[in-house]
């Protein structure tokens, strides 16, 4: 049985989508662009950028009763690959705030992202 995840925690989905889902046994995030779901705007740095991000992540992912501890696979989509030491160094320290294993993890550089931010995050979490 399939449950389509929403908070308010989260940006709301900006298209015909929705921001997860929960298969019982795996939750899979949609992509998070770094708005902040409080005031609509976006960070101009890329670092803060990367950990508005990951927090929505976490948004959508706790909206399922899921943590931080419990994702297994991030997808990180950034505009320019030259940011990924920034990008990284955040990466680390949200999944050691939250005393979390790192999960399997892909980066790829893209041409472009909705609303021209500079960073998307999508999320695999297995409910063990």
């Amino acid at each position: 049985m399939t449950q389509v995840l929403h908070t308010e925690q989260a940006p709301a989905a900006i298209g015909p989508y929705v921001q997860g889902v929960d298969l019982g046994n795996m939750v899979l995030t949609s992509g998070q662009i770094p708005v902040n779901p409080e005031t609509g705007e976006v960070p101009a740095e890329i670092t803060a950028q990367a950990r508005q991000s990951l927090e929505n992540v976490k948004a959508v992912v706790e909206s399922s009763g899921l943590t931080v501890k419990d994702i297994v696979k991030m997808t990180v989509f950034v505009k320019d690959l030259n940011d990924f030491a920034a990008v990284n160094e955040i990466y680390g320290q949200f999944f050691d705030e939250h005393n979390a294993p790192y999960p399997a993890r892909s980066c790829v550089e893209v041409a472009r992202l909705p609303k021209d931010v500079g960073i998307e995050i999508e999320a695999i979490a297995v409910r063990k």
